[in-house]
């Protein structure tokens, strides 16, 4: 089943996808995809769907997921992105937060920071936890996901990588978190280690990859995560990248307001964002 939140900023209200494409309010039933409401999907999954309101098309779509308690990245998760980037495959998952205060909805545009030379982008795996997760195995890891989506993890890598401190302020800017366009449960996606992924620029494919090649599958990335804290119904772990982001390209290249970015997970949708300046 697919998931999706719409409505005006602050205002979205909860629906899902009927077999038919359309799209069909949950309002009467929860009061948003978060939190528990994450842990009965499957009630949600059953109801009648021709007995809730059509939504007209067109609506804008919010962040698949609401009130996201942590939003967690594994930074350098494919061993090609990280051999672009000129650094090495690490040893354990790198771990990095960022701020839900960059998390916006799927189509809304990309906001490139004041100042800012060094936007770059990054299609990747989002995970979404569907009920607490502390000290589990990787063999029951899965059962504590939600769903799926699609994340761009936008960089400012001058902020990143340039500057004194961690990677937090380089990840965390305004509208660098676009999460959707659906939450789409475990039983539409078997094998997460199986998607295809991929980003455009300006209608040229830069990113062209699969979730096979991650160093770190998401059942690793669960368990070895909910090690260090408890994980929550709504948290976010973004799994990582596969290569092709501009930081990567010779000489590099970055997004400037008036490009358009355009990315996608097999089975989990597509994004389409404008870039402006702040």
């Amino acid at each position: 089943m697919k998931f999706l939140r719409y409505g005006n900023v602050g205002e979205e209200k909860p629906a899902l996808i009927d077999p038919d494409g359309g799209i069909r309010c949950l309002e009467q039933h929860c009061d948003d995809l978060c939190g528990v409401t994450l842990t009965t999907l499957q009630d949600l999954a059953e109801i009648d769907w021709r007995g809730l309101p059509l939504v007209a098309p067109g609506v804008r779509m919010g962040a698949c997921v609401a009130d996201v308690g942590k939003f967690i990245c594994i930074g350098l998760n494919y061993a090609d992105h990280a051999a672009e980037s000129g650094m090495d495959i690490p040893t354990e998952p790198v771990i990095f937060m960022k701020a839900t205060s960059a998390i916006c909805g799927p189509n809304d545009g990309i906001v490139i920071p004041r100042g800012s030379e060094k936007t770059d982008w990054e299609v990747e795996l989002g995970v979404v936890i569907g009920k607490p997760a502390k000290h589990v195995s990787k063999t029951n890891a899965l059962d504590h996901v939600a769903g799926y989506c699609v994340i761009n993890d936008l960089s400012e890598r001058a902020y990143q990588l340039e500057r004194q401190g961690q990677w937090t302020k380089g990840k965390s800017c305004d509208y660098f978190g676009p999460i959707g366009p659906y939450l789409v449960t475990p039983d539409e996606i078997p094998d997460p280690q199986a998607l295809s992924m991929w980003l455009k620029v300006n209608g040229e494919r830069v990113q062209n990859g699969s979730t096979s090649t991650m160093v770190y599958g998401v059942a690793h990335l669960v368990s070895y995560i909910s090690q260090f804290m408890t994980l929550q119904p709504g948290d976010v772990i973004s799994t990582g990248t596969p290569p092709g982001v501009g930081m990567g390209f010779t000489p590099p290249r970055y997004l400037k307001a008036g490009d358009e970015v355009c990315l996608g997970i097999d089975g989990l949708g597509q994004q389409l964002q404008l870039c402006k300046d702040e």
